[in-house]
């Protein structure tokens, strides 16, 4: 983790720094986990799988962020502090930005343009992050 990365973020106004919250953190990972549960019940469509998998990522993304005492407003930053909360590889962080502009088209433009390979990765990149987060706690 480089705290000084985040801290300069603070600095251009791109994340606040604000203490911890315990409860915030776990309601975080708490929904984040059971959106993961749920994104992998293969009943479902796969476009549901993909939004509940993409959001479990970023609940988790964002209990990361929270328990370092950082808060960011932008969804897309909350991902890119991945590095520095937890250490995830580039490689693994690329997944979530990708999924972050699938979800993006989805969303404003109606375009839901997502297959089996891209879920399954981003489930296993979400799995990824939230056991790292869940070594938060033990830090």
């Amino acid at each position: 983790m480089s705290p000084s990365r985040l801290d300069n973020l603070v600095r251009i106004g791109q994340l606040k720094a604000e203490p911890p919250s315990e409860a915030e953190y776990q309601g975080l990972l708490r929904s984040g986990l059971c959106r993961l549960e749920d994104a992998g019940r293969e009943e479902l469509c796969l476009e549901s799988r993909f939004d509940l998998a993409y959001n479990a990522a970023h609940a988790l993304a964002l209990a990361a962020l929270r328990c370092r005492g950082y808060r960011s407003a932008s969804r897309y930053l909350v991902f890119q502090c991945l590095q520095h909360t937890i250490d995830l590889p580039s490689e693994q962080w690329r997944v979530l930005d990708q999924a972050h502009r699938k979800r993006n088209l989805a969303e404003y433009e109606g375009f839901m343009d997502v297959d089996e390979q891209l879920v399954a990765a981003l489930l296993r990149v979400t799995r990824e992050v939230a056991k790292r987060v869940n070594g938060l706690v033990s830090q």
